[in-house]
C-alpha cells in the first residue's frame, strides 16, 4: 500500500511538534534536534518536519480527505485541539467537487484542509474568506488557499484555476 509523504520546513520545532501532534492526535515516532516523523496508518501518510538554517519554511497547502461524516468529525475535533483559529467553511464547491471542509493554519502559516467530498460539480468554485487564518504565510498563488503573503513556494503557477 502506498504512504503520502510530506515534508514541512519550520521555524521553531519544538512549537510544531505540538501542533502536530494535536492535529494528528498522536507523537512523533522519530525525534531529533531538528526533525521529527510520524508514520501515521489513518490517514496513511509519513509526514516529516525539519528547522535546517537558511531552508524555505512552509509548502502551499496539504489536506485531510476523509470518507465518513464519523471521520470528519474526528478530525475536525483535531483541528479544534491542534491550538490555531479554525475557518469552518461548511458545505462548499472547490475544485470541480462539492464537499464540507474546515481550515487551519500551523505555527508556520501552513495552512491545512479537513474535507470530506460529496460529490462532484460543474463549476470550479470559490475559496472563503481567509481572514480568520491571518498569520497563514501559504502561497499567494496557491489554490484554495488564502492570498495573504508572498509566495513561499516559487514553482507554483496558476493558468485558469488549479488542483
Amino acid at each position: 500500500m502506498k504512504r503520502f509523504h510530506v515534508h514541512v520546513g519550520v521555524a521553531d520545532l519544538d512549537q510544531s511538534i505540538a501542533f502536530y501532534s494535536g492535529l494528528f492526535g498522536v507523537g512523533p515516532s522519530v525525534v531529533k534536534a531538528d526533525y521529527a516523523k510520524w508514520m501515521l496508518e489513518d490517514p496513511r501518510v509519513n509526514f516529516a518536519i525539519s528547522q535546517k538554517c537558511g531552508a524555505v519554511k512552509g509548502v502551499e497547502h496539504l489536506g485531510i480527505q476523509v470518507e465518513s461524516e464519523g471521520e470528519l468529525a474526528d478530525v475536525y475535533g483535531r483541528l479544534q485541539s491542534a491550538g490555531g483559529p479554525v475557518l469552518e467553511e461548511g458545505v462548499t464547491t472547490c475544485c470541480y467537487a462539492r464537499s464540507e471542509k474546515s481550515w487551519i493554519a500551523d505555527p508556520d502559516g501552513v495552512v491545512w484542509e479537513a474535507f470530506l467530498t460529496n460529490g462532484e460539480s460543474v463549476n470550479y468554485g470559490n475559496g472563503p474568506d481567509f481572514a480568520a487564518l491571518s498569520s497563514s504565510t501559504a502561497a499567494a498563488d496557491a489554490c484554495c488557499v488564502p492570498a495573504v503573503a508572498a509566495p513561499v513556494v516559487a514553482s507554483v503557477t496558476k493558468s485558469n484555476g488549479c488542483c
